[in-house]
């Protein structure tokens, strides 16, 4: 992953030895787990990335500590991913789990933020262009401002199988949503 990452928050458990050696006992293995997991979905948010490389990132700061020269094993960074991709957090970009796509809400949690939004500033039954939704002025500052693409879309078909929201093609690749 680029970028610094002196200005993230680690958690108590990043400077903890025993954090990087999966635990024997159950209870104690799905606290680790959870940590993790929460980890990874801060650390991914806090970054603004959505796409993971297992390669890169196993030799990252996230999973590997060298001021406590402790390192996360791959295999259970994939078992990790694997947890988060049954919570909806994660996608396999391929069979052989060499890259996923990260996300640190739902499609379904991004969806309700977008619809709580629309809802208050007034937009129901009224149709707006993907485009102004997640760049235009009146999103500024809302957390699905700059939302990728791929992402908002699964977020608005989380709401159209609720019929909260339509996709609408708009022709020439400007896609637009009428909100219900």
């Amino acid at each position: 992953m680029e970028g610094d990452s002196s200005d993230f928050a680690w958690p108590w458990q990043h400077d903890f030895p025993p954090f990087y050696t999966i635990q024997p006992n159950a209870e104690t293995r799905r606290k680790q787990q959870e940590a993790w997991c929460s980890l990874i979905l801060s650390y991914c948010k806090h970054k603004k990335t959505h796409q993971l490389d297992i390669a890169e990132i196993s030799s990252s700061l996230l999973f590997h500590n060298k001021s406590i020269e402790r390192r996360l094993a791959k295999e259970h960074i994939i078992e990790l991913l694997d947890k988060l991709a049954k919570e909806g957090h994660v996608e396999w970009q391929d069979v052989s789990k060499t890259g996923c796509l990260v996300m640190w809400r739902t499609p379904a949690e991004w969806g309700k933020l977008i619809y709580d939004w629309v809802k208050g500033f007034g937009m129901l039954n009224t149709v707006c262009t993907l485009y102004e939704l997640t760049n235009g002025d009146d999103s500024e500052g809302q957390e699905f401002h700059g939302i990728e693409h791929w992402l908002l879309i699964r977020a608005l078909k989380t709401l159209q199988a609720t019929g909260k929201a339509e996709l609408i093609s708009l022709g020439q690749g400007n896609d637009g949503v009428k909100f219900f």
